[in-house]
């Protein structure tokens, strides 16, 4: 297995090919690729990279999902006694990043390969034809029910 640490928005983050993590906001439009070199830790199976404060040459590269805003946090001071209170909320701006690849001096140690893709997209196709069967058990299976509570009382 291959991940990396990284150094994004202030904070330091686990990241693996084919995963999304909520980062802070990059000035950068959706479905465009970033590529962030501020790598502090690189594991490919077993082989360990520390960086002395980076990684050289280790890079990750990214794609922009979607920019948001966070869920709202309440910050509400009050000083007793003095009837002194102060209510207010923040939203923080964040974006959602796909880490496509992990690169090690040009060559990629691990990515995120199309076939893997297909079999996602694959699934959420199937999963209407499941709905359906499911929908049409119940009701065939009422009426074996309804015969059942009338065959109890007797």
């Amino acid at each position: 297995m291959t991940y990396a640490i990284i150094e994004t928005g202030g904070k330091q983050l686990r990241v693996e090919p084919g995963r999304f993590y909520d980062i802070e906001l990059l000035h950068v439009e959706p479905e465009q690729n970033v590529t962030i070199d501020k790598v502090l830790f690189v594991n490919h199976d077993g082989e360990i990279s520390i960086g002395q404060p980076l990684v050289e040459g280790a890079t990750v590269q990214g794609t922009v999902m979607r920019h948001f805003r966070d869920r709202k946090i309440i910050v509400y001071k009050m000083q007793p006694k003095k009837k002194t209170r102060k209510k207010r909320g923040h939203r923080q701006e964040k974006t959602r990043l796909m880490i496509d690849a992990i690169s090690m001096n040009g060559s990629v140690l691990a990515s995120v390969s199309k076939a893997e893709e297909a079999p996602a997209t694959q699934e959420t196709e199937e999963a209407p034809v499941l709905e359906q069967t499911t929908a049409e058990t119940p009701a065939t299976e009422a009426p074996a029910t309804q015969e059942t509570a009338e065959t109890a009382p007797e």
